[in-house]
């Protein structure tokens, strides 16, 4: 699956890596404890991201409640991560992903072959992929889908 596009019913690929607030993530850490909401955005300090990120802020005790991690993930520099989450005051962990690595992993595609994908990934307790939406333009609804989806979980409210 390496470099293809993963979809539901897959297992995630597995990664290992620093946030920007300089801990480990690695997300099988995650299997068996919790769901994991993993959102890849184009860039920090841009109108839409910026209310992507603030919806998944405003909405992080909802995600907590599902029993869902909730992680994004951009091409930013950790700098400029860290001063985003700061300036935003978002609650979530956040990757940088400079070299495309993980957007290769998981198959995210490019925007008219240029601009970095927007995907929200759903993955279960169990490390299996169970939702994902791709839309550049329908920003609430990455919030509002992954939201629907884990409720849906066993243990989802």
């Amino acid at each position: 699956m390496p470099g293809g596009s993963v979809g539901v019913g897959d297992e995630a690929p597995d990664f290992s890596v620093t946030s920007s607030d300089g801990e480990p993530v690695r997300l099988s850490a995650f299997r068996g404890h919790s769901a994991v909401v993993l959102f890849f955005f184009p860039m920090a300090n841009t109108p839409a991201c910026t209310a992507e990120a603030c919806a998944f802020r405003d909405s992080y005790e909802t995600f907590v409640d599902a029993g869902a991690e909730v992680i994004g993930v951009s091409a930013d520099a950790v700098a400029t991560q860290r001063q985003f989450a700061g300036r935003h005051r978002l609650p979530f962990r956040l990757i940088s992903d400079s070299a495309g690595e993980l957007r290769t992993l998981y198959g995210v595609p490019k925007t008219l072959g240029l601009f970095p994908g927007r995907v929200t990934y759903v993955i279960d307790p169990q490390g299996i992929v169970r939702y994902v939406f791709s839309s550049q333009l329908q920003i609430a609804r990455h919030v509002e889908e992954a939201i629907r989806v884990l409720k849906t979980l066993p243990g989802g409210e």
